[in-house]
């Protein structure tokens, strides 16, 4: 076609160069979705604007290999910075989406590009949360080896696509292709089928979690000690394994916390400390969030003599408050008794 014709079936337009029309701004911003991890929001920013999560690390200066989940561990002060100026996000709301301090930070999943059948991969996703999300994201929480079910649906996390069985490998996407689609066979991860994890697994789960928020928010060192004591899991579970529970794959994890189910919880609640056992203990008899803010509301009941509303309410406290207040009120009567 000459070149007069093409100008004639087409209009063709001198515009301003892209860099000054975008000047330091990125074109499109996306906001950090509740819970979200770092490398996630990167690869929806990348996506957003017209890049595949591959050629983006180029434009963050990361290299090859994981370079986004590096990034949650290790988050450089001149990237943050960068990222800040030009998607417009604050530096903070992007520092927060990392891991970086974080006290649960020994129980992470290892970073791994290459895994095998009953070994942990480094992420692990909710089908149905990508089903329901507006646009699907992975959560901080679900780095973590302690957490196998999710918290909203009841069912279990996978961490493989259910098609070619690969881990996420979302930050080696080559194409504009959203991060709930594998990047090696492209299946949509919102179609996984349902993985089951038992009611008394989930309440195990949930105790565990619940002394984690609290012990957290108390002590490093008593801290520390929960957290390997559940990094010891399998060796509690008898399964016949000699790896930590960080080193298992969902599957696997899924089966050690069916097994500790079934025992005593001797292996996670007992301390040198008659006070901290207590308090581990209580955290256990109520069996997670939901019937341990009813155990906080029937112990201001007794104690406040204040007659509970019929009207059913949404505590408005962080969970973490909650759970301090009444372990404060059942240690004080525990050292009354003992005394």
């Amino acid at each position: 076609m000459r070149g007069d014709a093409i100008a004639a079936a087409f209009a063709v337009e001198i515009r301003e160069r892209y860099g000054d029309v975008a000047r330091d701004r990125w074109p499109v911003s996306v906001d950090p979705r509740p819970d979200e991890l770092l490398s996630s929001w990167i690869n929806r920013l990348a996506l957003a604007n017209g890049i595949a999560p591959r050629s983006f690390s180029g434009v963050l200066g990361c290299g090859d290999g994981m370079w986004s989940p590096r990034l949650d561990l290790q988050l450089p002060g001149h990237i943050a910075a960068f990222l800040g100026d030009r998607s417009g996000v604050p530096q903070d709301a992007i520092s927060a989406m990392a891991l970086t301090g974080w006290a649960l930070t020994p129980l992470l999943l290892p970073r791994r590009e290459n895994t095998r059948r009953q070994r942990s991969t480094w992420m692990q996703y909710c089908p149905q949360c990508f089903a329901q999300d507006e646009t699907p994201y992975f959560r901080r929480q679900w780095r973590l080896a302690s957490r196998i079910s999710c918290f909203v649906h009841g069912c279990g996390l996978r961490d493989r696509c259910p098609a070619c069985r690969s881990g996420i490998v979302s930050y080696d996407q080559g194409q504009l292709v959203p991060q709930h689609f594998c990047a090696r066979c492209g299946f949509d991860l919102r179609g996984a089928p349902k993985a089951t994890v038992k009611a008394a697994v989930r309440r195990l789960e949930h105790v565990i979690a619940d002394i984690f928020t609290v012990e957290s928010a108390k002590r490093l060192a008593e801290a520390s000690d929960v957290i390997l004591r559940v990094q010891r899991a399998p060796a509690a579970a008898d399964i016949g394994s000699a790896r930590t529970l960080a080193n298992l794959s969902t599957t696997a994890r899924i089966r050690c916390f069916g097994e500790l189910a079934a025992k005593p919880l001797d292996w996670l609640v007992t301390d040198k400390d008659a006070a901290v056992a207590h308090r581990r203990w209580m955290i256990a008899a109520a069996g997670g969030h939901d019937r341990f803010i009813a155990c906080f509301a029937n112990f201001l009941d007794k104690h406040q003599a204040r007659p509970r509303s019929t009207c059913p309410t949404r505590p408005s406290a962080e969970l973490a408050d909650l759970l301090a207040a009444y372990i404060w009120g059942e240690n004080k009567n525990f050292s009354r008794r003992h005394a």
